[in-house]
């Protein structure tokens, strides 16, 4: 865990760009269709080296590996996890699909009858193309790939210096998301299964000396998922949940964890996605170190006002999105930079991080638009720096000068 002790320092949310050959070979080695098995490991290590490289180039303090070998950051558990099968989903048979827009999808049912706005199909993925079930106790065999992502990723830190790196892995809850239990008693256990299966992957992301970060859209858009449940309803939900994460974090140094939520990251309306205010104390039970949330998009910019009157917990490090995925256009850096300072006015700055939204890679047109929207976070920080840290020095000076006018008058 890293602090912005002299400077605001920078971070992202976990996905980036990769090259069109890549994701080919990627998705096919997940739909175990024919690939080069060598030509990918060897891609895989030079991209994961080169999207190191182009984060230190942007700014970046804490980087990742772009999550570049997974096909995207949920599905690449149905790799990892054994004691499910697959089934196509046949209107009126069986549950019925979930949605992370079920909520919209109510109002605005002809924009999500023609796909949204491109990527608005998005809010139809995992369980809604098919149905996944969890069918036999589930276990952890992702050792492989883990190990390849470590490995990668190491590599891609040699010779270079970075003020932090991080992987993210899935949240239970997530997870829960596109797999229907079949096997387990109840939700509760299910859920807690799913939490010890992936305890494996979170102890070794720690264990290879890197911060590990979990990915919980859940926490917030599940809230989408199940229109008939109330606030009251929603919260025992989410806090069950949040409680099974605690349990497959259980013996990680608090330092060593740091939560993302989002509310789907999906392009689409999102009115009713739930308020911050409604969750933020649930989303503070995690026992994190630092907490990722989304708060640059036009439907969560506002709450910064959350923080008027909720605390941080002690010693925690608050890492709002001050760039978003939610459009193309590239945020200027005093934009940027405003946001920053509303939230180090609230919280202190030593307390704050500059992060985006959700990750940048699969929700914007093109690569070169998510780099120049991580320059733009860079160059943000550093005019958030600037005015920060020169404006607590020069403060004593100005009220010395204001109490000796007073004393003439």
């Amino acid at each position: 865990m890293i602090r912005s002790t002299g400077r605001i320092l920078t971070t992202h949310a976990g996905a980036l760009p990769r090259s069109a050959e890549l994701r080919q070979m990627v998705f096919a080695r997940s739909e175990a269709k024919p690939y080069d098995r060598e030509a990918l490991a060897a891609r895989l290590k030079s991209e994961v080296a080169e999207v190191v490289r182009k984060q230190i180039e942007c700014g970046i303090d804490s980087v990742n590996d772009g999550e570049l070998g997974k096909t995207s950051f949920t599905n690449y558990v149905r790799e990892r996890l054994s004691g499910f099968e697959t089934r196509a989903y046949e209107p009126g048979k069986g549950p019925k699909p979930l949605s992370i827009a079920s909520r919209d999808m109510k109002k605005f049912p002809d924009y999500f009858a023609g796909g949204g706005r491109g990527f608005g199909s998005f809010v139809w993925s995992g369980p809604s193309k098919s149905q996944v079930f969890c069918v036999a106790p589930l276990k952890y065999v992702g050792h492989a790939a883990l190990k390849e992502d470590l490995e990668n990723f190491k590599a891609a830190l040699q010779g270079v210096e970075v003020e932090e790196a991080f992987l993210p892995a899935n949240t239970p809850g997530t997870i829960e998301h596109w797999l229907r239990n079949e096997h387990y008693r109840s939700d509760e256990e299910f859920v807690y299964a799913v939490a010890e299966a992936m305890r494996e992957e979170y102890r070794a992301i720690v264990g290879a000396g890197f911060l590990l970060q979990i990915d919980d859209p859940d926490l917030p858009d599940g809230w989408q998922m199940y229109p008939e449940m109330g606030v009251k309803e929603y919260r025992k939900y989410a806090t069950m949940r949040v409680d099974a994460l605690n349990h497959a974090l259980r013996g990680i140094p608090r330092e060593k964890i740091r939560l993302h939520v989002c509310w789907g990251s999906f392009h689409g309306p999102h009115q009713h996605d739930v308020p911050l205010r409604d969750i933020i104390d649930i989303i503070f039970r995690v026992r994190a170190s630092s907490y990722s949330i989304e708060a640059s998009n036009p439907c969560h910019a506002h709450e910064w006002r959350v923080f008027e009157t909720v605390k941080l917990p002690e010693g925690a490090v608050l890492i709002p999105g001050v760039v978003g995925h939610y459009s193309d256009f590239i945020e200027h850096p005093e934009l940027v930079a405003e946001r920053i300072a509303r939230y180090a006015k609230l919280l202190g700055r030593e307390n704050v991080m500059a992060g985006t939204d959700c990750g940048l890679g699969p929700r914007v047109a093109q690569g070169e638009i998510a780099w120049a929207k991580l320059s733009a976070l860079a160059d943000g920080a550093r005019l958030a720096s600037k005015q920060l840290w020169a404006r607590r020095a020069k403060a004593p000076k100005r009220a010395k000068g204001a109490k000796r006018k007073a004393r003439r008058r």
